[in-house]
This record gives structure tokens, sequence and C-alpha cells, in this order.
């Protein structure tokens, strides 16, 4: 089954191949997709199975965008897979027959060339979360997105999602956004100070990368 429909011009992926690329039972994934949809996060559009002699079941079919929101709320160390799965696929629908002069050969290669430069930064994005089992610095990510690390705090304190101190809201701390992470140092006379540095988890890198990501500057 070609989980990959193109729908007019826009292509989407269906929840099985989502339950494969996560490891994941597709009911859980289905329930993941629903609740999403509930918030108004997500759309997705039903789509019935064909029949293998039982009673045909439903899977969901959600966008390119969508998918993402609904890998990283599952299991986000599986967001590298799953760019790599739409490179895969879209670039079969970029090319789905061989060319059969120069002129094609060439036409392909810069479409390809195109592609992938569009998916450069979801791979950066991908490859900051697969690098990282539970958080990274603000200074590293956004370093990901493309900022300088002090522009970076700057838009994040405009954006009233960071105090002064470069601290977070207790509203996106209550998300799972940030982590803050407190530790001491001593100075000369031996006083202890605390310090606090706050980092993204992978649900605020997900957060982060629409938000700040060169896709959302574009939009």
């Amino acid at each position: 089954m070609n989980d990959l429909v193109r729908r007019d011009v826009e292509l989407t992926m269906s929840s099985r191949e989502i339950a494969e690329l996560v490891e994941s039972r597709h009911d859980t994934v289905k329930l993941s997709i629903e609740r999403l949809a509930d918030k108004g996060v997500i759309a997705f559009t039903p789509v019935a199975e064909k029949s293998s002699g039982g009673r045909p079941g439903v899977e969901y079919h959600v966008n390119k965008r969508d998918s993402y929101v609904i890998v990283a709320q599952l299991s986000p160390e599986f967001c590298a897979r799953l760019v790599d799965r739409w490179q895969e696929l879209e670039a079969r629908a970029v090319a789905p027959q061989v060319p059969r002069t120069f002129v094609e050969a060439l036409r392909l290669a810069a479409n390809q060339a195109e592609l992938l430069e569009q998916q450069r930064p979801a791979v950066e994005f991908a490859q900051a979360v697969r690098n990282t089992s539970d958080a990274v610095s603000i200074g590293d990510f956004a370093r990901v997105l493309g900022h300088g690390q002090n522009t970076f705090f700057r838009m994040l304190r405009a954006d009233n999602l960071l105090m002064e101190g470069n601290r977070p809201y207790q509203i996106y701390i209550d998300r799972g956004y940030f982590r803050v992470v407190e530790n001491i140092w001593r100075d000369s006379a031996g006083e202890a100070h605390p310090t606090f540095k706050t980092l993204v988890t992978g649900k605020g890198q997900v957060f982060l990368q629409r938000k700040y990501g060169k896709e959302a500057a574009v939009a």
C-alpha cells in the first residue's frame, strides 16, 4: 500500500505508516491524532482501508507539517526517521520515472537539489532532537535555527517566553517547553551563589522550530 497520497497538490501520510515509523500501535497513533485535532493543533482526513477479508478499518491521513507535530508528541527521537521518509517519498513523487534525455536528467537533478534545500531546516532540527536524550541549551538550539545566541534570547524575551535573566515564564515550564537547571558557584570568599540555566526540551524544540524556524520567517 502506498501511504503517501496526492490529494490535488498536497501530499499526505497515513497514520499506519506513522505508527510503523515510531514503532507504536496504530490505535495509539490514531488516538494521539484525535486528541491533537480536538485541541485544534492539527487536522486529519479519515480514509477507509482496503478490506482484507475482515471488517475494513480506518486510517487517518495528515499533511507533512502535522505529521511532524504528531511524531514529536509521540516520540521526538523518531523525528529524524520521519524526515528521511518524507525525503524518500517526495523524491519519488518528483521523479516518477527515469529521465530519458540529458535535459530531463538536468531538470531532475535541479528539482532534487531544490527539494533537499527545502528539507534542510527540518533535517537540522531532527538532528538536534536526535543528538540529545533530554534537552539542549538555548544557545545550541539557536544555532540550529540559524540565529545568534544573544539575538535569540532577545527574541524570546520580546515574545514573553523568557523573563529578564533568561528564565522561562512558569506557563511555558508547565507546558513542557523548558526546563531550568540550578547550579551553585562559590566566589573567592567561599560564598555560595545560585545560577540558573534554561534548557529546551524536545517538545519545546518542536514549538520553537515552528515559531522561529526559517519556514516561519518566510510565512
